[in-house]
């Protein structure tokens, strides 16, 4: 590519491996995406529009990401668990359920409301649940991955349409 040549113009120049350009194949990397049509030239300014259609979804890559997101969405989960508890402590909310459950049963009671909802006790649990949390979320996106790819090969993926504005 020359200086005055531009990312756009250079593209059909680049060879694939069975050296067909990737602009005229019309094939993505991987295999991932085809396109259903070639694009047109953009009219007075407008954007271009490409249909493309996802045909596979790799499910390495899928996994990966899955767990990163899982692990963001544990960590709030602990960290909301944690907030929720010292604003309920804050308002007295466990000491009022502690009087009211005293007053119900009876001052002979051994029930302790108090020494079920410690923080550290509702911090613990909201770590187990994170933990399942990141496990169910990352199988279920794999195996999400893997049927969609059994489907897309039976129906032919989803179709895009994209623009380059």
């Amino acid at each position: 590519m020359t200086a005055t040549e531009t990312p756009a113009a250079a593209a059909p120049r680049a060879r694939t491996a069975t050296g067909a350009s990737s602009a005229r194949t019309g094939t993505a990397t991987g295999n991932q995406a085809t396109r259903s049509t070639t694009p047109t030239p953009a009219k007075d300014g407008a954007p271009r529009r490409v249909r493309l259609s996802v045909s596979r979804v790799d499910p390495w890559s899928v996994m990966k990401l899955s767990f990163l997101l899982s692990v963001a969405i544990g960590i709030m989960l602990v960290v909301a668990a944690a907030v929720v508890w010292m604003v309920l402590d804050g308002l007295a909310v466990f000491t009022e359920i502690n009087t009211m459950i005293t007053e119900i049963v009876g001052e002979e009671s051994t029930i302790s409301f108090l020494d079920y909802v410690q923080f550290d006790r509702v911090v613990s649990g909201a770590v187990v649940i994170a933990v399942v949390d990141v496990v169910l979320l990352t199988a279920l996106s794999t195996i999400g991955a893997f049927l969609y790819n059994i489907t897309a090969a039976l129906v032919g993926g989803v179709t895009l349409t994209l623009t380059d504005e």
